[in-house]
């Protein structure tokens, strides 16, 4: 092996051996269900905040946010991250105190208490569901450094058929790796070894983005002068056409991805969604002592969202500068692999292993927390109630560890069939598949979620699950899915009607809440289910 590789690899093995000590190390003394998926509420508030950190930055924004500023050389993806901030105080001032106050597992138990077991159902189901998939989507993604890492050491780009195998191959060896201190560490383990990963990825993007700058020739002068400057429209964004008027104009700004009404309105429900009504990212903050050490580790992980997608979004545009200057033949063509290529090629030896070990870090991190959350929410809401109602403290740690098992099975399935339809359609963006599977259902849980807390006597299970299957529809409808199936399998069994817009990933969330909500609240609630006063 080439002594580069080999100072590489070590890097790489050692962090692989850190983090599945740590993970092994802090998820010892595990006796029933309450460890493992609360870590006895012991938790330090600025572990959690690294925590979530680690969960929201996978390895598709370690690839996907250079990619998209590596593609449009602006930072108006960043206008996402204005919502998230809102957000998470809503969540922390609108979620956090009743889930502590029903002393919850899974939070879709206290829809049980507000609602009724259907809704609890309902909810835990698109969560499994929508978890799985979107989980599964962006693993893949780490696996693009073990491709372009083979083509460089064999001097030829693998062709589709080899690179397939070796998507599946690094697909299973970081499942299998985060899936044993996962099962056996439970969420001690997600969480301290999330602190390591977080820490990683920061400081390996801060390095990255260091020696991006001092290679660039004329330092600052040439990165103006090759961008053309700096304005207020590189950040900021309407999406209102002057060349439209009245209702065209608003239907023009719906379908742009990153405008400041996607970052302020529907940026703001969609992380309502993920980090108020989503079992993974819930499931952290659930472990901190109190409510209010809970609310600071949400609300600061919202501050600091907004440094860490500018300094990927500088990657991107550093690196479209770099290879403006440093002209490269062998320059991949999707947008997605821009960095990882930069990372093999143009990394000094040491760094490069470490920002490899950042990219796992990234997947590492986000993986280990579904997996918990998922194999917690099965467990709490389905094992217990339904499959063995009358288990021990034993059977149910038993039982969520094998969940968690079967999961990482299921994970590497879908990441597996993401390959496969990446390498076939190489020019597709990661950031809005990753954020768009969320946004066809998680609309329809935020919407009962926000009837359960923000009313006192309205909504049941009928009414819920009818406002979920509605809110569905019309995401489906306004996203234009009709007409990409129809597009599909070749027939037209619908045509978008030319004054409803077809909108961009960050509105989806927003119309299914607001209409779930509308559905939900025309129904009464029982007696026994109202929420106290």
């Amino acid at each position: 092996m080439d002594s580069r590789l080999a100072i590489d690899s070590a890097v790489l093995l050692l962090y692989f051996v850190l983090i599945i000590s740590i993970g092994l190390y802090m998820g010892r003394k595990q006796e029933n269900l309450a460890d493992f998926a609360l870590g006895r509420r012991q938790i330090a508030w600025w572990a959690i905040l690294a925590s979530l950190i680690a969960a929201e930055t996978s390895a598709g924004t370690f690839f996907g946010t250079p990619g998209e500023g590596f593609t449009f050389r602006n930072y108006t993806y960043l206008q996402l991250a204005l919502g998230t901030i809102l957000a998470r105080i809503l969540v922390s001032y609108i979620f956090i105190k009743p889930y502590y106050d029903y002393k919850v597992y899974s939070i879709y138990e206290y829809l049980t208490a507000r609602f009724g077991v259907g809704t609890k159902n309902a909810a835990s189901a698109v969560f499994l569901f929508t978890r799985v998939l979107a989980s599964g989507t962006r693993l893949y993604v780490a696996a693009i450094a073990l491709a372009l890492a083979y083509q460089m050491v064999r001097g030829v780009r693998p062709n589709q058929t080899e690179t397939l195998f070796i998507y599946i191959g690094a697909i299973v060896a970081i499942v299998l790796l985060t899936a044993v201190y996962t099962t056996l560490g439970g969420i001690k383990a997600v969480i301290w070894t999330d602190v390591i990963q977080a820490s990683l990825m920061i400081g390996s993007a801060l390095i990255a983005l260091g020696l991006l700058y001092s290679a660039i020739p004329g330092g600052w002068h040439e990165i103006v002068q090759r961008h053309g400057g700096f304005h207020v429209s590189d950040f900021i964004t309407t999406g209102l056409s002057p060349a439209k008027t009245g209702w065209d104009k608003i239907k023009g700004m719906f379908a742009i991805d990153y405008t400041i009404f996607a970052g302020l309105i529907g940026s703001t429900f969609m992380t309502m969604s993920t980090h108020g009504t989503d079992q993974d990212m819930v499931q952290r903050m659930l472990t901190a002592p109190d409510v209010r050490r809970s609310r600071r580790s949400v609300i600061m992980s919202g501050l600091a969202d907004i440094p860490i997608a500018f300094t990927f979004l500088s990657i991107g545009v550093l690196l479209w500068v770099f290879y403006q200057t440093h002209h490269d033949p062998n320059l991949p063509k999707t947008p997605n692999e821009i960095f990882c290529h930069y990372i093999l090629y143009e990394m000094p030896v040491g760094m490069r292993g470490l920002l490899l070990a950042g990219i796992f870090a990234t997947a590492m991190g986000s993986l280990s927390t579904a997996l918990n959350a998922l194999a917690t929410s099965f467990t709490r809401d389905w094992y217990e109630p339904y499959i063995n109602p009358r288990s021990t403290s034993e059977q149910s740690l038993r039982a969520v560890r094998w969940a968690t098992v079967w999961f990482s099975i299921l994970m590497i399935v879908v990441a597996s069939i993401t390959s496969f339809l990446v390498i076939v359609y190489p020019n597709v963006r990661i950031i809005p598949i990753v954020l768009g599977i969320y946004g066809y259902t998680y609309g329809s849980v935020l919407g009962i979620f926000l009837a359960g807390t923000l009313t006192r006597s309205r909504g049941n299970d009928r009414g819920n699950v009818l406002a979920m299957i509605i809110g569905f529809i019309v995401v489906a409808i306004l996203s234009g899915l009709p007409n990409n199936l129809a597009a599909l399998f070749g027939t037209m069994v619908y045509k978008q009607p030319q004054w409803l817009p077809v909108m961009a990933f960050p509105w989806w969330i927003c119309f299914g809440t607001i209409v779930t909500f509308s559905v939900a609240i025309l129904f009464k609630t029982s007696r026994e289910h109202h929420a106290p006063s």
